[in-house]
């Protein structure tokens, strides 16, 4: 039995918010309430004084890279389950673009296996949604779905044909799997290194424009809207062109849903400036004006949920020219802290963050999680909002480093992430 005293209870599914016990017994939320853990005691009983920290549901991550199989030199899953939990995370979703690309029944399993062996925070992956990620042939999605896949996508690829999109949405609406698509025009990005705009031109190097992306979206929405019943999910949205695509679809009553990235939410272009390969990104770091949409479209709930994108890479893929450099920044550990001064400077509410990180995500994916109500599976973070901490090589558990914020001292560490009653991370 875990017994948690004098926490600020952070439950977005409940309505809570404020100074309360919570009592976690046989994997489940078993009390809530003022004095709830009061007077238990007991050799199978731990009670953890969590006065001045925050109590939420745990963090469910709709989009990771776990490099294996195929990369296991800079992320395997073992390493990044270890780093999720230290992140806060009580469930990971992986996509396909592993190599080989994650496209058939055998793969999905050997990952779910994998994961049950390391233990820790859920993992659920992504399966591709056409054959080797190429666009042209789709994937046997129930094969998928049946081997463990929470949804599909070729992220990292755009399935650019329009054709292959709506059967892509018709087949999957069979078997609910969620559909997230890399909105991405190839024909307007290649060679592309960083967001199309001063900072790009000052640089000399080739701009991604945004319209790239808001095509992709208005062509999607209308495929959707076509198929109707599709779960269509945007990932890692990035410019404000796409944000009021997808605010005017939900207004029509259109069931879409988005996903950011911290990234997106706190860096733009201007950080790519000295050639910093660790800001190269896909999609890229916009402008200001595209990361102030963001922020506002998080905040009224546009973008249901935030995502890592958590993308390691070695540093043989970053140590190099920017156009050289592989596409990524690792994330897991760093998202409470990365985010928590936008709560603090009142852009979004401490209940929004944690809703955009646990009870939405489980609510696109339709999985259990992201609710302390008794009786829900006790999948919970502890954080400490004022706990000051250096993000540094030694400090991390992923197998990779590649994140902007290296060496920064930050506010806001994971004190505990508890996965089906069991604690999984403690600092």
């Amino acid at each position: 039995m875990l017994v948690f005293r004098g926490a600020r209870v952070i439950d977005p599914a409940g309505g809570l918010d404020e100074l309360l016990d919570v009592v976690v017994e046989g994997g489940r939320i078993a009390r809530v309430g003022r004095d709830a853990g009061l007077g238990l005691t007991g050799e199978k009983v731990r009670v953890i004084d969590a006065q001045g920290m925050w109590l939420t549901p745990g963090f469910i991550d709709l989009h990771v890279h776990f490099r294996e199989p195929g990369q296991e030199y800079k992320e395997d899953i073992a390493s990044g389950l270890r780093a999720a939990a230290a992140g806060g995370f009580t469930a990971v979703c992986p996509m396909p673009n592993t190599k080989p690309v994650n496209d058939n029944r055998a793969i999905t399993e050997m990952m779910v296996a994998r994961a049950k062996e390391a233990g820790g925070p859920r993992l659920l992956p992504f399966g591709a949604i056409t054959k080797k990620s190429e666009g042209k042939e789709l994937t046997e999605m129930a094969d998928l779905k049946d081997a463990g896949a929470l949804g599909v996508s070729d992220d990292g690829l755009c399935v650019m044909n329009a054709a292959v999109m709506r059967r892509a949405l018709e087949y999957a609406k069979t078997f609910d799997l969620l559909v997230s698509q890399h909105c991405e025009d190839h024909h307007l990005t290649a060679k592309a290194d960083m967001h199309e705009g001063a900072v790009s031109t000052r640089l000399g190097l080739r701009g991604w424009p945004r319209v790239a992306e808001d095509i992709i979206v208005a062509r999607d929405l209308l495929l959707t809207e076509a198929v109707g019943g599709a779960r269509y999910h945007v990932a890692h949205i990035s410019s404000m062109g796409a944000v009021r695509l997808i605010r005017e679809a939900k207004a029509r009553g259109l069931a879409v849903t988005a996903e950011v990235t911290p990234h997106h939410l706190t860096l733009t272009d201007e950080a790519v400036l000295g050639y910093n390969t660790f800001c190269k990104v896909n999609p890229p770091l916009r402008s200001e004006e595209d990361r102030q949409a963001l922020i506002d479209a998080v905040k009224d709930g546009t973008i249901d949920c935030i995502a890592t994108d958590h993308a390691p890479h070695s540093t043989l893929e970053k140590d190099c020219e920017f156009p050289e450099a592989s596409y990524g920044i690792m994330g897991l550990e760093t998202t409470f802290a990365a985010l928590l001064p936008l709560v603090k400077e009142g852009r979004f509410s401490a209940t929004r963050l944690i809703e955009a990180l646990s009870t939405s995500p489980a609510r696109v994916a339709r999985i259990e999680g992201g609710s302390l109500k008794v009786g829900a599976r006790a999948d919970l973070t502890l954080l400490d909002p004022e706990r000051r901490w250096t993000i540094s090589k030694e400090a991390l558990r992923s197998r990779s480093h590649n994140t902007p914020l290296l060496h920064q001292e930050v506010v806001g560490k994971v004190q505990m992430t508890v996965v089906a009653g069991e604690v999984v991370w403690q600092q």
